[in-house]
Formats: C-alpha cells, sequence, structure tokens
C-alpha cells in the first residue's frame, strides 16, 4: 500500500515498525461548535484510509482526539480559548459546551459510516501526561516562562523549519507585529497557559488545573503529543489530518515530541486538502460551513454526503455545492439498483460471470491502494454497475456477489449489503404487474406500477423477466 507522505514529499509504500499492526494518530474536532461538511469530509479521508489498511492486510490502532481545551482562536496563542468563547456564546460552561457537541459529533460519525476508533482520547481527561511531557522538555532546556504562560523555544530544535519548509528570516522579519513581543521566536508556541484573572464577576475560567507553573490549562499542540505517545508509543506509524495543520499544529507536534524522546515523531504523515464552495475555503470563520444536519434536511442521506467526499481525491481541492450532493445521490441510487440485484437472480445464461465481479474488485483495491485514490475505484464501481445492469445474476453468482457487497462496503462503507429486499406484499404486486402484461392487460399493469411506486418500488422490464429497485 502506497501513500503520498507529507514528510518525505513522495509516495512511499508503508512499511509499518511492527507489521502487521500499524498505528494511526488522526486530529478530531474541537468541540466548540457543530462540526461543518468541510470537517466532515476530513473524517470520512481518515476512515477510508484505516479502512484501506484493513482490507490490505494490517491491523490498524487508531487513536482519534478530541480537543475540548487549549485550542486558541489563533495559532499563534493569541486570543480566547475556543470552549470558552463557546460558552459565552450559549450561556453554558465550557464543559457542558465541549459534552453536546462531542455527542453531536459522535452522532454524525454514526450517519457517516465512520469507522469507531480504538480509542477516541480527550484533552481534558489526560492533564497529567501533558504536564508530565512539558516537564521533560522543561528539563531538556526547550522552555521558558513569560507573563502569560510556558513556552517552546523553537530556535533550540534543530530542524523546526523543515517538515512545513517554513522560512523562518522572513518570519523574523516581521516579528515586529507579533502581538506578544515577549516570545523570543515568532513561531515559538505556549505549552502550558496561565489563567488570566477574574472578570469583573468575580468569574474565572471554567476548565483550569494546577501545574508546577502555576493555575492554567495546556496549549493546543500538547495535547496530541502527549496522547498520541501513550496510546501508540513514541514513534507512530501514520499521523493524519488537514493539510491547514502542517505549518502550525504537525510542526509544533514534530517539535517537542522529537525533543522530548530523541526519536522520529511520524514516520508517514497523510493530509487531507481543503474543501471550496463559491472559490473559498469551507471555514467557520467566514460563516459558509454548511452542517451535516442541514444537508439531511434537504433530502440527501448521509451515505450520498460519504459518496461525495469519495469522488475527490484526498490530496485535492475538492469543491462543493448542493447540485454535486444531489449528483452524488443520484449515483448511490444507482449502486442501490445494483445491489438489489442479490435478492432477484435470474434464470438465463447472459449473466455476470464469476471472474467480472473479480476483476472489478481487484482493480477498486489496486486503486484504493494507490495512495487512496477514491475517484478511480469509484470509476470502476461504476463501471461493475453498469455491467450487472445489464447481465444481472443467477444462483450460480449470487454468493459471490453478495460477499463482493460485503467487500465494498468495507471499502466504502456506503452500506450497499444493507439495501432490503422487497417486502411479501410487494413481491406479490410485481408478479401481478408481470401476469398483467403477460395477458396485455395493459390498463392493470400501469395500475400496479404507480402502486408499486408509490412504495418507493421502481420495475423495469428486461428480456428475463421484471428488475425492481428502490428510487432513493
Amino acid at each position: 500500500m502506497q501513500l503520498y507522505n507529507t514528510l518525505t514529499r513522495q509516495v512511499d509504500t508503508i512499511e509499518p515498525l511492527n507489521a502487521p499492526a500499524v498505528t494511526v494518530y488522526t486530529c478530531g474536532p474541537t468541540v466548540y461548535d457543530y462540526a461543518h461538511i468541510g470537517h466532515w469530509f476530513n473524517y470520512v479521508r481518515m476512515d477510508t484510509l484505516v479502512r484501506v489498511l484493513k482490507l490490505s492486510g494490517y491491523q490498524p490502532q487508531w487513536v482519534m482526539n478530541i480537543t475540548d481545551v487549549g485550542h486558541l482562536v489563533s495559532d499563534a496563542d493569541e486570543g480566547e480559548d475556543k470552549l470558552e468563547k463557546g460558552a459565552k456564546r450559549e450561556g453554558k460552561t465550557a464543559w457542558e459546551v465541549a459534552d453536546f457537541y462531542t455527542q453531536d459529533f459522535l452522532h454524525g460519525m454514526e450517519l457517516l459510516h465512520i469507522s469507531a476508533p480504538d480509542h477516541i482520547v480527550k484533552a481534558t481527561d489526560h492533564i497529567a501526561e501533558q504536564i508530565e511531557l512539558i516537564q521533560k522538555l522543561e528539563t531538556k532546556g526547550y522552555t521558558y516562562v513569560i507573563s502569560d504562560g510556558v513556552y517552546y523555544d523553537t530556535s533550540q530544535f534543530e530542524g523546526y523549519a523543515a517538515f512545513a519548509r517554513l522560512d523562518l528570516d522572513g518570519m523574523q522579519a516581521g516579528a515586529r507585529v507579533e502581538y506578544n513581543r515577549e516570545k523570543r521566536n515568532p513561531t515559538d508556541f505556549a505549552l502550558w497557559k496561565f489563567s488570566p484573572p477574574p472578570d469583573e464577576g468575580g468569574k474565572t475560567r471554567d476548565m483550569e488545573w494546577d501545574s508546577p507553573w502555576g493555575k492554567g490549562f495546556p496549549g493546543w499542540h500538547i495535547e496530541c503529543s502527549a496522547m498520541s505517545m501513550k496510546y501508540l508509543g513514541e514513534t507512530l506509524d501514520i499521523h493524519a489530518g488537514g493539510i491547514d495543520h502542517i505549518p502550525v499544529h504537525h510542526t509544533n507536534e514534530i517539535a517537542q515530541s522529537e525533543a522530548a524522546t530523541g526519536k522520529r515523531f511520524a514516520n508517514y504523515w497523510l493530509h487531507s486538502n481543503h474543501v471550496m464552495v463559491d472559490g473559498e475555503k469551507i471555514s467557520k470563520s467566514l460563516g459558509n460551513g454548511i452542517r451535516l444536519q442541514e444537508i439531511i434536511d434537504k433530502g440527501i442521506s448521509p451515505e450520498a454526503v460519504r459518496l461525495h467526499v469519495l469522488e475527490s481525491n484526498y490530496r485535492s481541492q475538492s469543491k462543493f455545492s448542493m447540485d454535486s450532493l444531489q449528483a452524488a445521490q443520484n449515483r448511490l441510487t444507482n449502486l442501490r439498483a445494483m445491489a438489489v440485484h442479490r435478492w432477484q437472480p435470474n434464470d438465463g445464461d447472459a449473466t455476470t460471470p464469476l471472474g467480472f465481479l473479480q476483476a472489478n474488485r481487484d482493480a477498486i483495491h489496486v486503486a484504493l491502494q494507490n495512495d487512496l485514490d477514491t475517484p478511480e475505484a469509484l470509476a470502476v464501481l461504476s463501471r461493475l454497475e453498469r455491467g450487472l445492469d445489464i447481465r444481472g445474476i443467477n444462483n450460480t453468482s449470487q454468493e459471490a456477489f453478495i460477499g463482493l457487497l460485503e467487500w465494498l462496503d468495507a471499502a466504502f462503507g456506503l452500506g450497499l449489503a444493507d439495501v432490503p429486499d422487497t417486502s411479501d406484499e410487494q413481491k406479490q404486486l410485481i408478479a401481478e404487474r408481470q401476469a398483467a402484461r403477460d395477458t396485455q392487460d395493459w390498463a392493470k399493469s400501469d395500475q400496479l406500477r404507480d402502486e408499486l411506486d408509490a412504495q418507493g418500488v421502481l420495475v423495469r422490464d428486461t428480456d428475463s423477466g421484471p428488475i425492481w429497485s428502490w428510487k432513493k
């Protein structure tokens, strides 16, 4: 299996440290608001990575974090904690906000058939581990303290700029406009932030903890290093997340983790590109991030949303629109029409040969192993769908076809193996309609067709008999 590795800037063959086990850490949500469709693109892609690893014979150990403290409104450690901001917006505590949006996120994962990670870990459950890691960095001389917190001195880490290919000289030249003039270097980042004094009403932060440096809360970046190494070891096989994490979050993770351990933090880095709408990336700050539930309310199924994500390569800038979602819904309807062949094998000879099924499965697998090339994999799936539409299946190929549907679900998560059969009553209506056609009773045939249509069943007449499918 091959993946484009941000670390090497090339497509590399995956060679896990302890194959067949492969450790995977993916950046999860900051739970101060609803996830938008741009976020869901990323999470479906991370799930696809894990699914393809499994299909390729690996045993993924997957950890995803929940950022429920420490993520400030600016990547430069400026401004308000996003959870505190959310609490003020909604008149709740930060803890209540975090719990509400965590549960909403987990529900969205279920709707989109995103596999359950082995561990979903919260920053607030791992404060001790984060403090311990900061202490280790302090002992090694990588930290300093200023008025608002404990900071990591990036000048002490050789190669800090390498991963994101940062222009440190240019950033230093612009340091005069830095908000925090106490920082030694523009790229230095907070490991631990001190709690601000109480406001005029005497209220303090909802989330704060005691530490060797004073009461406060962890910085955003330290959580991922502490939690990933706790569950997966000091060197990860694969670290994945959004492309916007490269210059700050992931660069800082590498700096603090490798400074603490003296080992490479991750061997492979996979990054999902932006989702664009009207020429701009989708983001909460721009107010163009539509929620998953809003899409469902417009009549688009979660499976169609997932299919739409898979229609673009994870490394490409994807374009999002309601028209493209509707096209994905139509495409899903065609795939579901393919899936129901399992319930209606015919007795003809000109049916789908087993070799055709296996060849398409192999071609899909090859595409997915080639840097998660989901567009090519879906192109093969469409050819399979068209072939089955012409040929159908018979009793000889039925079992193999059911097995193929289950494999396709393991790969794509579209629920094709779960598409139901018609009821006994609907089967009777289909048989009565065919009997009416055989006697050329076209009025009754049309009446029964309309009755089936009202129940969501479409019937198509072929040389080998009627073939039914679901309207959606």
